[in-house]
């Protein structure tokens, strides 16, 4: 019995001592250490002098003017470091009323300043869209927006225009074709068209008057946007009939889909077709968007649940030049939701909230919010979480595949909604090419087979209503239309009961391919193949 009582103190004690040295090595099961205070004492991490009146991340502390030369020194590495935009461009600021777009323009409006040490160098305009019809707001309550948002347009002395999600159904059908890219500046150096564009400044300030002659010109831009159609508001009479026809069409449309998942997809292929429009009607060749480094991390991991992973790069990255002669930046993927949160207050953004799709929805009502809040919930409790999965989408690069005259290779095809390249074109046994299979064993249905061996309904079995076709309204229309899209947008469309909802410019150019794709398999045969030539054989 002793012998035995030692044997159970000895395991006894063996077991307390592992435990120990577990707690030792991986910290045990402690509650989790609780985040350090700034204390009254602590100064501020950059100048060592002042007061700190936030806290960033842990231990990084600043004061008012150190976090403003922090913020603004991030926006102006981010442009300088990518060279994207090269002095006396025309770029397009798509302002939402959101804290991270409300940011980036008072950003612009402080790097064209006289005060600025080193200018910004670029020609802005700024452009709003307005999507109160498809997120449940009244008439008067978009009206109301229009205004605080036109007080906040016309305070920053760019030109603007203001746009209505009902404008998608007059596009044309051309702005879902990709355009023949252009370069983004002279054939020199960037270094040498910035210092030919201070020479040119410098000339023109030396001999006009005290009115530099860029403000003269965007002035009268302005004025003559602002005098555009579509820009006088809601309230025009004139325009008030065929505003409601427009918006009764886009709500059908909305209606038809079933999700939230899909609607908020089709709302942001619609807005960024209404804005690349915009933004090639006035001239612009570079398009600002305001997501920040935040939006980036769920948009990249929604992107990744909703099978778009082939487009990450470029839905993700700082450049995005998938139209071709318009480019979209986005310059505010450095700074986080809480940065941007903290500038706005301190000096004073003015910011417009607008109810979105998803406003007062449940939790997980759709893909986008249950990401959103997986994240949140993450960041909470590992402050570093929103930048790990940002950084790990910045590694992410896009595959060659546009075409290469050198090598005779032929340009790939492109989404018809997205304009990505579609991602659909893969081998046999492909995860894609399962998934297609399992859905077409899934919708096939068997017939009780009547006695003659036919189908049920006798001389009736290229009809509708006979058991053996089952084929639902629509569906021949549906499957023209789906092996147009990539993945992603496939998806979208599914969950689309009525494709004649769809803007007309969308449909037109689905036929004008189906077409095309047609003549060429007729004339396949007489069609020379793709070979890459090697110099010495020809």
């Amino acid at each position: 019995g002793c012998a035995g009582r030692g044997r159970a103190r000895h395991v006894g004690e063996g077991s307390a001592a592992a435990m120990c040295q577990a707690q030792e090595e991986y910290g045990g099961c402690d509650q989790p250490q609780r985040r350090p205070r700034v204390s009254c004492a602590q100064k501020c991490m950059k100048c060592k002098e002042a007061s700190p009146v936030l806290v960033i991340r842990v231990g990084d502390a600043f004061c008012k003017a150190c976090f403003r030369e922090y913020f603004v020194h991030k926006f102006r590495a981010m442009l300088g470091k990518n060279r994207a935009i090269y002095p006396g461009e025309k770029v397009l600021l798509a302002l939402s009323g959101g804290p991270a777009s409300s940011s980036m323009l008072r950003q612009v409006q402080e790097g064209l300043s006289r005060e600025t040490a080193k200018k910004l160098r670029f020609i802005p305009g700024i452009i709003y869209v307005d999507e109160g019809a498809v997120c449940g707001q009244s008439l008067a309550e978009r009206e109301e927006t229009l205004l605080q948002m036109e007080t906040i347009l016309q305070a920053s002395g760019f030109p603007y225009h203001l746009a209505h999600l009902e404008e998608v159904f007059d596009l044309p059908s051309s702005i879902l074709q990709r355009a023949p890219h252009s370069p983004a500046g002279p054939e020199n150096s960037y270094k040498e068209a910035v210092e030919g564009f201070i020479c040119q400044q410098r000339r023109e300030e030396g001999g006009s008057p005290s009115l530099p002659e860029r403000r003269i010109q965007e002035k009268l831009a302005e004025l003559s946007m602002r005098e555009a159609p579509g820009t006088e508001g809601l309230a025009a009479p004139g325009a008030r009939l065929l505003g409601a026809v427009r918006t009764e069409q886009l709500v059908q449309l909305f209606g038809s889909v079933k999700t939230l998942t899909a609607k908020e997809e089709l709302l942001q292929t619609l807005r960024n077709h209404l804005i690349l429009h915009t933004a090639r009607a006035q001239g612009y060749s570079k398009v600002m968007m305001g997501d920040s480094c935040t939006r980036l991390a769920v948009k990249l991991l929604t992107n990744l649940s909703l099978g778009r992973g082939a487009s990450l790069a470029v839905d993700t990255g700082f450049s995005d030049d998938r139209h071709g002669d318009v480019v979209v930046v986005r310059p505010m993927r450095e700074y986080s939701a809480k940065e941007i949160a903290f500038y706005n207050h301190l000096f004073g953004v003015p910011t417009v909230f607008t109810p979105a799709l998803d406003t007062k929805a449940l939790e997980k009502a759709s893909i986008h919010r249950v990401i959103e809040r997986f994240l949140f919930g993450l960041q909470a409790e590992f402050p570093s979480t929103v930048s790990t999965v940002y950084r790990t989408g910045e590694k992410l690069s896009t595959a060659p595949g546009d075409a290469d005259p050198a090598t005779g290779a032929a340009e790939p095809q492109h989404c018809l909604l997205c304009l990505c390249a579609l991602d659909t074109n893969v081998e046999d046994g492909s995860a894609l090419q399962a998934i297609l299979v399992s859905e077409q064993l899934s919708q096939q249905r068997l017939p009780a087979a009547s006695p003659a061996g036919r189908g049920c309904c006798p001389g009736a079995e290229e009809q509708r209503g006979c058991c053996m076709n089952t084929t639902a309204p629509g569906a021949d229309a549906r499957a023209d239309f789906l092996p147009l899209l990539c993945y992603g947008c496939r998806l979208t469309i599914k969950d689309t009961t009525c494709l004649e909802s769809l803007p007309l410019y969308v449909r037109s150019e689905a036929e004008r391919r189906k077409c095309r794709a047609a003549m060429k398999l007729e004339i396949q045969e007489f069609l020379l193949e793709d070979e890459a030539v090697n110099p010495g054989e020809s």
